[in-house]
C-alpha cells in the first residue's frame, strides 16, 4: 500500500476512520471480489467517518466511556442493576446534576460537571430511537431512599421514574430492603445486547477508580452477571411491585 507505519497502526488501532478509497485498495490486497460484500464494507467506512456526538467529548471523558458510548448506541437490549443511584439513562437533569456535583473533586471545574451533565443528557436521546431498544433494570431501595434526601430533585425523579416504567419498552424492579443480603448486592454492573447475534455481549463496570469493558466471553464471566441479573430480579418487588412504591410516594 506505501503507507507509512503510523498510518497503519491508526488505522488499526481504531484512532483514525478509513477513507473508502483506501478501503477499496485494501479489500485488493485482500482478495476480496464479491460485490455485495465490497458494497457493505464501503457503506461501513462511509459512515464510520461521519461525526457522532461523542466525537466533540474525547478531551472530557476516558476513551474507555467513549467506547462504551458507541456499544450503547447500538444495543438491542439494555440490563443494568444499580444498588445507589438511579441508572444514568433514567436520570432528570436536575437529579444528574446534583449527583455530579457531590462526586466530584476539588480538581474538578463546573464546566467539567456541565460537560458530564451534557454528555448524560444526550445519551438519553437513545430512549427517543426507532425502533426503541428494551432496558431492564435492576434498582437497591438505597437508590430511592439516598435519593429522598434530596428534596430540591426527588419529586422529579420519582415523577420521571413513574413514567418510563410505564413504557412497553422499559421494565424497572426495585430490590427492596427486606431482600436481605444478596449476592453480587453491592456491585452495579451493566450488559448491553445487539441486535446482531453474532455480536458478543458486552460488560461495562464502572466505580470510582476505574471504567472496564469486556467484550469477550471466554471465561464465561457475561454469562455468570446475566445469571446474577435474574438473581437479583426474583429477589425484587417486580414491575408492578415498583411501580407502586414508587406511586405512593408520589402521593
Amino acid at each position: 500500500m506505501d503507507w507509512s507505519l503510523s498510518k497503519v497502526i491508526r488505522i488499526e488501532s481504531g484512532a483514525v476512520a478509513i477513507s473508502t478509497n483506501d478501503l477499496r485498495a485494501l479489500l485488493g490486497v485482500y482478495e476480496i471480489h464479491d460485490r455485495n460484500q465490497t458494497d457493505e464494507l464501503v457503506e461501513l467506512a462511509r459512515a464510520a467517518r461521519q461525526t457522532s456526538w461523542w466525537g466533540r467529548y474525547r478531551s472530557d471523558v476516558t476513551p474507555q466511556y467513549l467506547q462504551y458510548i458507541e456499544y450503547e448506541e447500538a444495543i438491542s437490549v439494555y440490563r443494568e442493576y444499580s444498588p445507589f443511584v438511579v441508572p444514568g439513562l433514567f436520570q432528570t437533569k436536575d437529579y444528574a446534576t446534583s449527583l455530579m456535583r457531590r462526586l466530584a473533586t476539588h480538581d474538578d471545574s463546573e464546566e467539567q460537571i456541565i460537560t458530564r451533565v451534557e454528555i448524560r443528557m444526550t445519551r438519553q436521546q437513545l430512549l427517543q430511537r426507532e425502533p426503541s431498544p428494551i432496558l431492564l433494570a435492576v434498582i437497591g431501595e438505597a437508590t430511592i431512599q439516598h435519593m429522598l434526601g434530596e428534596r430540591d430533585v426527588a419529586d422529579g425523579q420519582i415523577a420521571r421514574l413513574i413514567e418510563l416504567a410505564n413504557r412497553p419498552n422499559v421494565t424497572i424492579e426495585l430490590v427492596p430492603f427486606g431482600a436481605g443480603l444478596r449476592r453480587g448486592m453491592f456491585d452495579p454492573f451493566i450488559i448491553l445486547e445487539f441486535p446482531d447475534p453474532e455480536d458478543s455481549d458486552i460488560l461495562f463496570l464502572e466505580s470510582d477508580v476505574r471504567e472496564f469493558i469486556l467484550s469477550q466471553d471466554e471465561a464465561g464471566e457475561i454469562a455468570g452477571y446475566r445469571e446474577l441479573f435474574e438473581e437479583l430480579r426474583s429477589s425484587s418487588l417486580g414491575p408492578a411491585g415498583t411501580l407502586a412504591y414508587l406511586e405512593n410516594l408520589g402521593r
